[in-house]
């Protein structure tokens, strides 16, 4: 999971280029991901959660969009990326 606290100014275009993410993740539907994106109710901070089978070769690292996403992120920042190492206890998902 990683936290930040976008400048108000650049929600606009972090917000565009996680759109972009999520496109080519659907383009190139890679195996071993589970990953979302979630703003919080202050309309600033932004949360990822990414599940990976394999965090040796996560996908999200050799996608083009991800990287062009990750260059520039500590510049829109008002708070950095913090990074958090989740266990999973369980999950549900029901489609």
């Amino acid at each position: 999971m990683v936290r930040y606290k976008l400048r108000a100014e650049c929600v606009e275009e972090n917000t565009k280029l996680v759109e972009t993410v999520f496109e080519a993740l659907n383009r190139n539907a890679p195996p071993g991901l589970t990953y979302a994106t979630f703003k919080r109710d202050d309309g600033v901070s932004f949360m990822h959660v990414a599940t990976v089978t394999d965090a040796d070769n996560n996908p999200l690292q050799q996608l083009a969009e991800f990287k062009a996403f990750t260059a520039g992120v500590k510049d829109r920042c008002e708070v950095p990326p913090a990074t958090t190492v989740l266990t999973r206890v369980g999950s549900y998902s029901h489609a």
